[in-house]
């Protein structure tokens, strides 16, 4: 059962007096429970393409179904709802809060959504130990490293128990065995969870943990592997 459908989308911006067509007809679907990547050059438009279904954005034409609700005819509100309850997200800056906790961070979502206090801490607590910070949660992200934090945010990700969980380049400030570890981490939540992934990347590490492979070239889907 799929999760998104794209038909014949597109996305045009002016960067100075230039018009880029970031997105050129783009029909993609995911389904329910995939752990996929979208890769290509700098340019290509996948971060374009993970924003628009995010609804961090909107399309130039074409349509976006999350779920299958027509994202088009939400309102901003809509929007705003959908994303804290539908969408997780993971961005390669981390994005957490600095005077906050690591469990404070990973409960953001929760105190937006309005868990009560007991619910937020049962739901928490196993997951930042299942993220690998079992004993780290009442440091600030000053206190951790750059892989600590970016377990923090997968955390608050998936603590919201959204759908779908986007992440953009999640790996790009992390070290090698950082990295290995982090989709380690974010493949047995996609398997012991059924969280969906889809990943933009440039890193050989996160496409060799996909399961499938989507290739962006020039605004356009070019090709596709599945594992």
């Amino acid at each position: 059962m799929s999760i998104v459908t794209t038909r014949n989308l597109h996305k045009d911006y002016l960067q100075g007096s230039l018009e880029v067509h970031a997105l050129r007809g783009v029909d993609f679907t995911l389904e329910r429970g995939e752990f996929a990547a979208l890769m290509g050059p700098s340019g290509s438009g996948k971060t374009t393409l993970l924003n628009l279904i995010g609804a961090l954005d909107s399309p130039s034409s074409g349509e976006i179904f999350l779920d299958g609700q027509d994202l088009s005819r939400m309102s901003a509100a809509q929007l705003s709802e959908l994303r804290l309850r539908r969408l997780g997200f993971v961005f390669q800056a981390y994005n957490l809060v600095p005077v906050l906790t690591a469990y404070e961070n990973a409960e953001f979502v929760l105190l937006l959504q309005g868990v009560p206090e007991a619910q937020r801490r049962e739901r928490v607590m196993p997951l930042l130990a299942e993220v690998g910070l079992e004993g780290m949660e009442n440091r600030r992200p000053s206190e951790l490293s750059g892989g600590q934090q970016q377990r923090v945010a997968v955390a608050r990700a998936i603590a919201g128990q959204p759908a779908l969980v986007l992440a953009d380049e999640p790996t790009a400030n992390l070290d090698s065995k950082t990295s290995y570890a982090l989709m380690d981490t974010m493949r047995h939540l996609n398997e012991e969870h059924g969280v969906t992934f889809l990943f933009s990347t440039h890193d050989p590490r996160v496409m060799e943990s996909a399961r499938r492979v989507i290739r962006l070239v020039d605004g356009r889907i070019e090709s596709e592997d599945r594992r």
